[in-house]
């Protein structure tokens, strides 16, 4: 693939089956991302998932990708891959290390399969107990990502559970030590362990970047919102009492400065 020379973007947001909300809001998320784009003066395509990925990567130096449950496919993987070596930069997030999830006997949640994509992006979502507050910690604060941040935040959002492939070659940008919000024993029913604890027991990884090639890919777990109709036939789940419209980490200036940082950074 040619190297890559525009300064534009081409946005995925959307949930799987097409035309479904999965649970998130992704007109809000779009039109935050597209309003975040046009600050910066790049312009950008839009689709709700990756079936027409390659018309659009050749003509683009940033991918962003706000989805719950679409996700490139080997072939398409390849493509991206590809795109990515040659200078391309990925901006994933929230539900992107999803994909696609298979029912497990006795559980209302489902557990995610590891495809292709889960390796390019480099974590797999595991799971994660209902939304609430928590501390997010910058891990490196002098990075372009996390530049005007202070060393932790507060936010509320899903505490997501995400097992990081390949640490050694992310550099990690945030992290979350939940406490006892984070007791969440359904995730040894689905995956036999938890994957998504760091060595010390206690402290998930949110946010990373790696680089792929000449290009790289940057990953923030924060970012779920979602409005009354993407709620509409779903639980709450234990415990949660989310309001029927929420915007959580969108309603964050940290959350803001880390998205408005990423675009820069992979622009520039």
């Amino acid at each position: 693939m040619a190297n890559i020379v525009y300064p534009r973007a081409h946005l995925v947001a959307g949930g799987f089956p097409p035309g479904s909300s999965a649970g998130h809001d992704h007109d809000y998320a779009r039109l935050r991302l597209l309003t975040l784009l046009d600050e910066r003066q790049i312009p950008a395509s839009v689709a709700n998932d990756f079936a027409d990925m390659e018309k659009w990567l050749p003509v683009s130096r940033l991918l962003v990708t706000y989805v719950a449950g679409p996700y490139p496919v080997a072939e398409q993987c390849a493509r991206l891959k590809s795109w990515l070596e040659s200078g391309g930069h990925w901006l994933a997030l929230h539900g992107t290390s999803g994909g696609r999830a298979e029912r497990v006997e006795g559980l209302a949640q489902r557990r995610t399969v590891r495809t292709e994509h889960h390796e390019l992006l480099g974590s797999m979502f595991l799971t994660h107990p209902p939304a609430c507050r928590f501390r997010v910690d910058v891990r490196d604060a002098e990075h372009p990502v996390t530049r005007g941040l202070t060393k932790s935040f507060e936010v509320e959002d899903e505490p997501y559970f995400i097992e990081v492939r390949n640490l050694a070659s992310a550099q990690v940008l945030l992290t979350a030590d939940y406490g006892a919000k984070g007791s969440w024993p359904v995730v040894e029913k689905l995956y036999g362990s938890d994957t998504s604890l760091q060595s010390d027991g206690k402290t998930r990884v949110l946010g990373y970047t790696r680089p792929v090639g000449d290009g790289g890919v940057t990953y923030l777990a924060l970012g779920h919102c979602h409005n009354p109709y993407s709620r509409m036939g779903r639980s709450t789940g234990v415990g949660s009492e989310l309001p029927a419209t929420f915007r959580g980490p969108w309603e964050s200036g940290a959350f803001t400065t880390l998205l408005s940082n990423a675009i820069a950074w992979a622009i520039a």
